[in-house]
């Protein structure tokens, strides 16, 4: 031998094979994608700005364009009252910030035990169905439902989601919309017994810029979400084919945030902008920002009464 003994090669040899296994045996019980498991009941956490409902004329932190702004002034919150929209489930890029616990659940094939499907579905929604088999989101053309079409992917050990074809709906209770075409990014990301669920929105006919929005669950092992059955009744008697709605400039409603708040109007309805700090330059210094303080309302004047009318007199 050259440049050492037998016994030092078989030392090599054997080494070398050690290592080999080791690293086999690593990737063997490595989970795929570092895959964590999803699976369980959670309640929601709730948090200042996601709080069930909504106020009416909320429209900061969203990103709205002129048509949005236009689109939610002509709302009127009766129209939940028509039969049309009294069972009408909660859409992918709504539900996940409406008042609801969340069940997720995994899809396993039998065969190589791999997850081939997430399921995710809240109380007052549909089954919605994340797919990890790689497929193609189908055309364009394909019909658009409440929950969508979702494939997901591992990026680490968060699920990453991406959603297509859903109906148009509400983004926000109070009259914000989003269209058809809206595509919404997910992520999943568990820590322990929570989970942050992160919401990306790209609308190009409501929104200017996209809309990140998150949510938090705590796991919850007693919990289980109910049925929600429900039945369609006469909540309003209203003449035949009318419908909800206030024409340009005449929805008193949206200034109703502004008034309770004291925040200028014009804040309210600057969209993406009032998502940035420069938006203090229009908030007065008494309320946080460094604008300056709205001019004194004038006194009102106090109502003079007419004197009663003489005898003989109209």
């Amino acid at each position: 031998m050259v440049g050492g003994s037998a016994g030092d090669t078989m030392k090599h040899v054997a080494r070398g094979r050690t290592i080999t296994l080791l690293l086999a045996v690593l990737v063997v019980c490595r989970p795929a994608s570092a895959q964590i498991d999803l699976s369980g009941e959670w309640s929601v956490v709730r948090a200042e700005d996601n709080v069930g409902n909504t106020e009416l004329g909320d429209w900061v932190g969203i990103p709205m364009n002129e048509a949005s702004r236009l689109r939610s002034t002509a709302w009127d919150a009766s129209i939940q009252t028509l039969p049309e929209w009294q069972c009408r489930p909660h859409g992918s890029a709504y539900i996940s910030r409406g008042p609801s616990a969340l069940k997720i659940w995994n899809e396993v094939d039998p065969v190589s035990r791999e997850t081939t499907a997430w399921h995710l579905e809240w109380l007052r929604s549909v089954d919605r169905p994340v797919y990890m088999d790689g497929r193609p989101h189908p055309s364009p053309n394909a019909a658009h439902t409440w929950a969508g079409f979702s494939t997901g992917e591992w990026v680490g050990d968060m699920l990453r989601v991406r959603v297509t074809h859903l109906k148009e709906e509400y983004l926000k209770r109070n009259g914000v919309w989003h269209s058809d075409k809206i595509e919404l990014t997910q992520y999943l990301i568990r820590r322990g017994d929570y989970l942050t669920y992160l919401v990306i929105a790209y609308d190009p006919v409501y929104l200017s810029e996209p809309l990140v929005r998150s949510t938090e669950y705590r796991l919850n092992v007693n919990q289980q979400i109910p049925p929600y059955p429900c039945t369609v009744v006469n909540e309003v008697d209203r003449p035949k084919g009318v419908v909800p709605h206030y024409l340009p400039g005449t929805n008193n409603d949206i200034g109703w945030f502004s008034r309770k708040y004291g925040i200028p109007m014009d804040v309210v309805t600057a969209g993406a902008a009032n998502m940035y700090p420069e938006i203090r330059a229009k908030i007065p210094r008494s309320m946080g920002g460094s604008g300056p303080e709205p001019p004194p309302q004038p006194a009102t004047q106090p109502r003079t009464q007419r004197p009663a009318p003489r005898a003989g007199q109209q």
